[in-house]
């Protein structure tokens, strides 16, 4: 590679590099407040209310409790993590105060630490804050206020972490919706290439597009993980608790948007076998393919009902996306779309129960979104 190719090459790694970390800074403003307030209230309180000299324990035990996480401030671990520093606190104080301070002392009180949380929870981030605050215990020196005023800082920085966490939490709403919004775009995605693959009989392309349906796992599993939170949140804080129903819907969109997702994996599975042994009609080919793109383009207006903050916006890009899956269920029928073969049977048949989740996502009953499809004479499932 030339010099300049190199070098324009690392100023586009360094601008990309910029951009995330300004997204990640921007994406954790409000809780970088909530620590910071958190942090120095603590220390203030433990400071001047109850007169301890530099209580450096009450700031550090507010800043870990409210430490970056997945799922936002969820208030089992912020309780967790408050749990685990006063514990390794108080440890460390009663350890010291009968086996003095030294080396094999830090040994010691860090093996009952880590034995004594293991006893007490299997979480790790339990584990390792009783460890680390009952080391630092012993390793700092002896506190001018008493044997446990140190444990004591550390329950006024859980304290104060945790009513952080309650009265000024995060919108439970943003992160479900950020992560269905990454879903959704990769869900359509998944569907377009699929389309491609049919309309250009390719198998290999039909793999390619069954390969990365498999791969939208792990959003899936983001979608779960926020919303977990997300609800939590809304069901405690009294700043959110109004928008519990609408957590909750986002929560059944989310149910039935990770069933078509399992569908479209066992749907690209199949297109890939039947384009290896079978050759289908051209009428049959072309209906598939367009079914397959209107359809990711219904996913897509679907995406943005569910990503939009305005309920007016929401309820009229659902009512937009009803529309669009309803008009490719009412084509969903082996003989409508020139279907002859059983092989080309079983990929229409594959869409409808899609379809159906897809229609209970935006918001449809599913007898009524099964309404939408077409009957099968002999059948009696979608």
């Amino acid at each position: 590679m030339q010099p300049a190719h190199r070098a324009r090459a690392a100023a586009r790694a360094v601008g990309a590099r910029i951009r995330v970390g300004l997204t990640r800074a921007r994406s954790g403003l409000l809780q970088s407040f909530q620590m910071t307030v958190a942090s120095v209230g603590a220390y203030l309180i433990a400071e001047h209310l109850l007169g301890h000299t530099g209580p450096i324990f009450a700031a550090t035990a507010a800043l870990v409790s409210l430490g970056f996480a997945k799922g936002g401030l969820r208030y089992r671990r912020v309780l967790e993590v408050s749990i685990g520093c006063t514990l390794g606190i108080a440890v460390g104080d009663t350890l010291i105060h009968v086996l003095g301070t030294g080396v094999w002392q830090a040994a010691v009180v860090l093996m009952t630490s880590i034995l004594l949380s293991r006893f007490l929870d299997n979480g790790t981030i339990f584990s390792t804050q009783m460890g680390l605050q009952s080391v630092l215990v012993v390793l700092l020196p002896p506190s001018a206020d008493g044997v446990f005023a140190r444990s004591t800082d550390a329950v006024v920085g859980g304290a104060c972490a945790l009513a952080m966490a309650y009265f000024v939490p995060a919108d439970p709403r943003r992160e479900p919706r950020e992560d269905l919004r990454n879903l959704v775009a990769e869900f359509a995605s998944v569907l377009r290439e699929a389309g491609r693959a049919v309309e250009d009989y390719d198998s290999t392309a039909a793999w390619h597009a069954l390969v990365r349906a498999r791969q939208t796992q792990p959003l899936v599993d983001s979608v779960t993980t926020g919303l977990t939170a997300a609800l939590e949140i809304a069901q405690a804080s009294p700043l959110y608790r109004g928008r519990r129903d609408e957590v909750e819907a986002i929560k059944d969109s989310a149910h039935y948007l990770d069933l078509a997702v399992r569908n479209v994996r066992v749907l690209a599975r199949r297109l890939a076998s039947v384009i290896n042994h079978v050759t289908l009609s051209d009428e049959a080919v072309a209906s598939l393919a367009d079914a397959l793109d209107d359809l990711a383009d219904a996913v897509t207006t679907l995406g943005s009902a569910l990503a939009v903050a305005s309920a007016g916006s929401r309820e009229s890009y659902l009512r937009q996306a009803r529309n669009e899956l309803s008009s490719v269920a009412a084509r969903l029928h082996p003989r409508t779309m020139g279907v002859r073969t059983m092989e080309g049977e079983t990929l229409v048949l594959d869409m409808r129960p899609m379809v159906v989740d897809l229609l209970e996502a935006a918001g449809m009953s599913h007898e009524e979104a099964v309404s939408q499809l077409p009957r099968l004479e002999g059948w009696d499932r979608v």
